[in-house]
Order: C-alpha cells, then structure tokens, then sequence
C-alpha cells in the first residue's frame, strides 16, 4: 500500500504592513501545545508571537510567548504536525494588527521594541 501526501499550493499570508522593510531571523517552531485543526494539521499561524530564548541561543525552540519574554512574529505559517519545524522570525518590521490571530500583550509590545504594530 502507498502513502500519498496531498499538496495545496496558494498565497501566503501577509502579515506586513510594510512588505518591503523588515529583518527574518531562521528559527525552530516547536510543536508543544499546538492543537490540530479540523484536518488533523497542527498549524501555528503567521502573526503568533514567539519567544523562547531562541535569539541568544538558536538551538533553542520557538514557543508562543505574547509576554515580556517576547522575541518577535511569525512571518508564516508553520505545519507542526510532525514535529517541530522550520520558521522565519521577524525581529524588526512594521505588522499589521488586523492580520494576526491575537494582539499583542503590552507587556510583549515593549519586548519587541524593534517591531511596530499598526491598524
């Protein structure tokens, strides 16, 4: 019996108010907490806000944190399903408030004092 994995091609999400200025940092998504959607996919979304050490320690992985232990955002999507994944952190940029799944905490906007939201 063959295993096939299905693939759906589309769009990212643009979670950038300004898509021309910001700064990425690679980054290990961990897949802990994470709960599966209605497909059974484990999907941490673009806008999550992360931290976990992982800028003075890439080693480490990146768990949500919209706190003062704060790092940055998500920049896409990330299936987690399988475990823990590859992502892209923004750590200086413009996010646009009505794209991400939660406001940011004041406590984590002054954390990312590199990072603006804007409505």
């Amino acid at each position: 019996m063959s295993k096939f994995v299905t693939t759906t091609y589309g769009n990212r999400k643009e979670i950038l108010k300004f898509p021309d200025h910001y700064v990425n940092m690679p980054i290990t998504v961990d897949n802990a907490g994470v709960t599966a959607n209605a497909d059974g996919k484990k999907i941490v979304p673009a806008g999550t806000i992360l931290g976990g050490g992982v800028i003075t320690d890439p080693s480490k992985l990146a768990v949500k944190s919209n706190d003062a232990t704060a790092e940055g955002v998500l920049f896409y999507d990330v299936d987690v399903t399988h475990g823990p994944a590859p992502g892209a952190l923004i750590i200086h940029g413009f996010i646009d408030l009505a794209k991400i799944p939660d406001v940011p905490d004041a406590a984590a906007v002054t954390a990312l004092n590199q990072i603006t939201f804007i409505a």
